[in-house]
């Protein structure tokens, strides 16, 4: 039978936390249960574009911050 660890048990440490991605376009969280997209900047490639489900659907437009391409 396989032993039970906690992270306190087994002496594991976090360094980072983990940060919610935001939509581009409405600038609200996306929860991890919400299909939405992440993709460089169609012109520069630099910035990564997230976007949520509804913003997708609707076609709310975007505007990348490193060259100003805006996109649909």
């Amino acid at each position: 039978m396989a032993a039970k660890y906690s992270l306190a048990q087994a002496n594991i440490t976090l360094d980072e936390s983990a940060t919610m991605p935001v939509c581009s376009s409405c600038h609200r969280i996306i929860p991890p249960h919400e299909h939405g997209t992440a993709f460089p900047c169609p012109n520069c490639g630099q910035v990564i574009i997230v976007r949520c489900k509804k913003c997708r659907k609707l076609g709310v437009p975007y505007v990348c911050p490193n060259c100003g391409f805006k996109g649909p």
